[in-house]
């Protein structure tokens, strides 16, 4: 019997719990922190305009720091790299439950979102790393419990806040945090022998970061003059970088010879283009519900609950959808999926809202997002040499992350335009369908690119010498 379960060691398993735990403690604390902004501002005798930093500190510390990811596991091991990260958020954690004001409690969620920034792609790498060419597979099994996050954040944040100290909802990771070091300890290999450590590109890094946060920073705050400056300042600033890393090569911070490679250069805008609209998409239906349904943001979780279900349903049997079907075929079928879903949001925007009609389109547009990422995610990573995995998940995590708050941009000011001067006529579409027909742009421009990528994990596996020769250091 030669089934893929058999191919698989258990070690595998073993080394992807510690990956799931890294990634599952960073959605949660995320998620907890973002829906408990309000009590937080009460209990410590502060505004929300200065509470919010909680959350967005921790998102410019982990904006920060996750260009030197690559560069970090390069110098000390992926394993040491790892058992960092747990150590520093763990301690972060319990500095952050013993805050005593708002600006401590600030500063270490900064400590906090320089770990925690780098949990998720290390979790990539180390499963890319095990994996293999099963990473499909191992990946949609992984993914079940990292969606859970964000639908258990509210609820233990709701529990915590009712029933115990504000100050629990961080020293709750701490137990998680230390049932991670041990496993991390126990699990992961010792990769000292594949440590290559090379300079720091500390040129590289301070147009990059700060390039990076910026882009947040100002994609936040698009119709305010600051954000629009930012906006500039942020693209002269990676584009400085993408100038100087390419005459760099294997020097620069991020290795843009990667990009050469077909297979890579495909995957990554496929995720780039899959992110945006996924981002893009859950600022729009919420707002379109809300504003021009007359929903209350209470009611969000239950209206939007279809599309996390969706995914979940999805995510366990990514591994045989595309050994059945092919990378190309599932990835492509996704966004066309995807597709789908948002189409009849198209229509309610014109026409009345139906909320059958909403929670199927929902479940359909889940069920299509989460066949996008896997397979594409698992052709980039199968096209690359193994030394090369640390600068690939470096680059393709950045890539993802940038798809985000640039499409989330482009929607929300083409929305706020179609809201700001377009007049009503009888019959002309209105500002939420001309919206989400963008966004319906931006699936079809998904699948366009997701068939660009190959058909099977042989056909990665074959041209794979081809496709990064100029990869390997």
């Amino acid at each position: 019997m030669s089934s893929e379960a058999d191919e698989l060691h258990p070690s595998i398993w073993k080394i992807t719990s510690v990956a799931i735990l890294g990634s599952f403690l960073a959605q949660l604390d995320a998620t907890i922190a973002n829906v408990s902004l309000s009590s937080l501002a009460t209990e410590l005798h502060t505004g929300l305009s200065t509470i919010q930093w909680v959350t967005s500190g921790y998102l410019l510390a982990l904006t920060l720091a996750l260009p030197l990811s690559g560069w970090l596991v390069d110098r000390m091991g992926a394993k040491a790299v790892y058992l960092w990260c747990f150590v520093t958020f763990t301690l972060s954690s319990a500095l952050c439950g013993l805050a005593w004001s708002a600006p401590s409690l600030i500063a270490f969620r900064v400590l906090q979102g320089i770990s925690g920034g780098l949990l998720a792609p290390m979790a990539q790498m180390t499963m890319a790393r095990a994996a293999g060419k099963h990473m499909a597979r191992v990946v949609g099994y992984a993914a079940v419990p990292v969606l859970l996050a964000p639908i258990l954040g509210p609820v233990v944040a709701g529990l915590i806040l009712q029933y115990a100290s504000w100050r629990w909802l961080f020293l709750v990771n701490v137990p998680f945090g230390v049932l991670g070091l041990v496993l991390a300890m126990a699990f992961l290999p010792d990769d000292r022998q594949e440590i290559r450590p090379r300079q720091l590109d500390w040129q590289g890094l301070a147009l990059l970061s700060p390039g990076l946060a910026i882009l947040l920073y100002g994609s936040d705050r698009l119709s305010e003059a600051p954000g629009q400056a930012a906006l500039l300042i942020s693209f002269a600033l990676l584009a400085t970088f993408l100038w100087k890393a390419r005459r760099k090569g294997e020097r620069a911070l991020i290795d843009l010879r990667l990009f050469q490679g077909k297979v890579f250069s495909a995957a990554a805008i496929t995720q780039f283009l899959s992110n945006g609209a996924l981002f893009a998409g859950q600022m729009l239906i919420p707002i379109y519900l809300i504003r021009d349904c007359g929903h209350s943001p209470a009611e969000m979780g239950w209206l939007l609950a279809p599309m996390g279900l969706g995914m979940l349903c999805t995510y366990p049997s990514m591994g045989a959808l595309t050994k059945h079907w092919g990378i190309r075929n599932v990835s492509a079928g996704g966004a066309l999926l995807a597709l789908l879903g948002t189409l009849p949001l198209l229509y309610m925007a014109d026409h009345a809202l139906s909320i059958a009609m909403l929670t199927v389109a929902l479940f359909i547009r889940g069920a299509g997002q989460s066949a996008v990422g896997i397979p594409s995610m698992s052709a980039a990573y199968a096209s690359v040499e193994r030394q090369a995995l640390p600068m690939a998940t470096t680059s393709l995590n950045i890539v993802q992350r940038l798809g985000g708050p640039m499409f989330t941009t482009l929607c929300a000011s083409f929305l706020g335009w179609q809201l700001a001067t377009r007049q009503p006529h009888p019959g002309s579409a209105t500002p939420y369908a001309l919206a989400f027909l963008l966004l319906c742009v931006l699936h079809g421009a998904t699948a366009v690119m997701a068939w660009r990528l190959p058909r099977s994990m042989a056909e990665v596996l074959a041209r794979r010498p081809a496709d990064t020769g100029a990869n390997a250091r």
